[in-house]
């Protein structure tokens, strides 16, 4: 099959009959449509293959608590159909927040806010069988200048071609730093496991602090602190040591049956910048530590994705991916990042055993682009964000035919 040629043109000679045989129960068994249901390592199951994927939702409240609003936008998601429902950002540190109406996980939670975050939950599975998962986040260096114009970063590099006044220089973490902030993935977590969600996504993607200890040109550790810093950019396992660290400690403060996924950009799409072999590379690793699930997607602010989400620019942003490797043509057709989930795929289904599935969000517009990417192996969950908003329901429409682009 076409999806089995991609496979093994992927691998190294001397791995392709190995591939082969393990690849093709896989592929010949592949009966999947997006009305297939998906049970993930963990054992948490997702009726459906279609995902809300996170979207920043800002309503929070001025103390960063869940809102009744949360709770209602959510409710209509979880009627819409979605078999997974994943939150926007949740930050770990309030100080560090994407944008004003995050909202925060960070240090103890009385009453008052479990409540309000158990009754979001609630609101999220609703009456249906949908798993619910909060995106855990720290935005770093990509700090909200309208809340904290002292950021931290893995080094001290300031972003480049941004809107001045934004964004501030960051502060390079010290290890205790790093080491504290790790502390708070696992304590917002087991708050989430507690108040009733299935599980959490780990943003280690778009820039954000976990995605820039990935990237070299905002690491810059060795040189701040030498060669011995646990964390500096000369080796991508140093550079993903904190991702890895976290993934270690939530599992260790929620347990098995604890959903942990993680997004992760299949490359930052700037020169210098994570590639995609090292996005591969990361994605192996992931698979060895037991997420149970991957999200892909790509690029950072400096690379086009602020511009993007304020439709400032886009030209500007065509330019700079078409620099960094990505093709217009891939950008402008469906599913921006499906070429690179197909690496991927092949990186993860070569290894021993593959258990590690694949959401990929970004572009999606007709269910037979949905279905032909399900059927072939190249992804195992289809994200869907904008389409959503336009039409909270379009999940179920798909599912029953009604809607098809």
């Amino acid at each position: 099959s076409l999806a089995l040629r991609r496979l093994v043109l992927h691998l190294p000679r001397e791995t392709h009959r190995r591939a082969r045989l393990r690849a093709y129960p896989r592929l010949i068994s592949r009966m999947v449509d997006i009305a297939s249901p998906l049970r993930l390592p963990c054992g948490v199951v997702l009726p459906n293959r279609l995902a809300k994927a996170a979207m920043t939702e800002a309503l929070a409240d001025d103390l960063g608590r869940a809102t009744p609003e949360l709770a209602s936008l959510y409710a209509q998601w979880s009627d819409g159909g979605s078999g997974l429902l994943v939150t926007g950002n949740v930050q770990v540190d309030r100080r560090y927040v994407e944008r004003p109406g995050n909202v925060c996980i960070d240090g103890a939670q009385d009453d008052a806010a479990r409540a309000r975050l158990a009754a979001w939950a609630r609101a999220a599975k609703g009456t249906g069988a949908a798993a619910v998962i909060a995106q855990i986040s720290h935005a770093g260096r990509q700090s909200n200048g309208m809340v904290n114009m002292a950021p931290v970063g893995p080094g001290d590099v300031a972003m480049t071609e941004m809107p001045s006044g934004f964004f501030g220089a960051p502060h390079a973490m010290t290890a205790a730093e790093v080491e504290e902030v790790v502390a708070r993935f696992a304590h917002a977590a087991k708050v989430c496991a507690e108040c009733g969600f299935d599980g959490v996504q780990l943003h280690a993607a778009h820039g954000y602090l976990l995605s820039s200890f990935l990237n070299p040109r905002a690491n810059n550790r060795a040189s701040l602190f030498g060669e011995g810093d646990p964390y500096h950019a000369g080796e991508l396992t140093r550079r993903a040591r904190p991702l890895m660290d976290a993934v270690r400690a939530v599992r260790a403060a929620c347990g098995p049956a604890f959903c942990i996924s993680v997004k992760l950009n299949s490359a930052d799409f700037q020169e210098g910048g994570l590639t995609a072999d090292e996005a591969r590379e990361v994605a192996l690793a992931l698979q060895r530590e037991g997420v149970d699930l991957l999200e892909l997607t790509g690029g950072n602010y400096e690379s086009g994705i602020y511009f993007d989400e304020t439709s400032a620019n886009p030209a500007s942003l065509a330019e700079k991916r078409q620099s960094a490797g990505k093709r217009e043509s891939t950008r402008l057709r469906e599913a921006y990042f499906l070429e690179y989930a197909v690496g991927i795929r092949a990186a993860l289904d070569a290894a021993a055993p593959p258990t590690l599935p694949l959401l990929v969000t970004g572009g999606w517009r007709t269910a037979r682009a949905m279905r032909a990417a399900l059927a072939s192996g190249d992804c195992d969950v289809i994200g869907l964000g904008r389409p959503l908003c336009g039409d909270p329901r379009g999940a179920a429409k798909l599912l029953d035919g009604t809607l098809s682009a």
